[in-house]
């Protein structure tokens, strides 16, 4: 089998059947890494796309200072945010409009009925999916990175061209920013103050 490298060669002496191979390569981790962060199949496929794009665009240019895999999950996570940010901007411009035609509280359509018991296995996954999308984007591309997909810190600093000190530091503030969200959880749920350091950091990836 090529390697990328050489198919990154055929590709720039004009074989596309080369760029084929490389789309068949990375298609699916591609787009398991463009749903980790959008939640969403249609945006993932979107992003796909838009990165399939991009990488035809721009692969002439790739020199080999980094590995091509670590190169390529940089324009997904590139575009996965442009993306999010895009789909924000619509629903904030979507419930805006709503609100006004239709004269519905903006606080009703956000919010939701909580029921006083025990919270099961997928509200507390939602509860720490939500969470998560909160995070700002530079600690949650390495979160996710690092403790979803299960990336080293260097494979991380590669990918997001970061120290690996810096990786380390933005987990760990993740993490914290995390247990102190699911620790608010559970005082609004219970009445009663719950102790961050109860949460298991290696819990939150699960």
């Amino acid at each position: 089998m090529n390697s990328d490298l050489a198919l990154i060669k055929q590709f720039n002496k004009g074989s596309l059947e080369a760029f084929e191979e490389l789309v068949s390569r990375y298609e699916t981790k591609v787009m398991n890494l463009a749903l980790r962060f959008t939640r969403n199949q249609e945006d993932a496929e979107e992003v796909v796309q838009d990165v399939f794009t991009t990488l035809y665009r721009k692969l002439a240019g790739f020199e080999g200072k980094s590995a091509f895999s670590s190169w390529l999950y940089r324009i997904v996570v590139n575009a996965s945010f442009m993306k999010l940010r895009k789909r924000k901007q619509q629903t904030t411009v979507y419930l805006e409009e709503l609100t006004q035609e239709r004269g519905i509280d903006k606080d009703l359509l956000l919010g939701g009925s909580r029921h006083d018991s025990i919270p099961s296995h997928r509200e507390l996954r939602e509860v720490l999916q939500g969470a998560i999308d909160k995070l700002p984007e530079q600690y949650r591309s390495v979160f996710i990175l690092r403790d979803v997909d299960a990336l080293s810190n260097e494979e991380v600093a590669e990918i997001l061209n970061l120290s690996v000190p810096a990786v380390k530091s933005r987990l760990h503030r993740s993490r914290l920013m995390l247990r102190k969200r699911l620790a608010r959880y559970y005082e609004e749920l219970y009445g009663v103050q719950v102790a961050e350091e109860n949460f298991e950091e290696e819990s939150l990836a699960a």
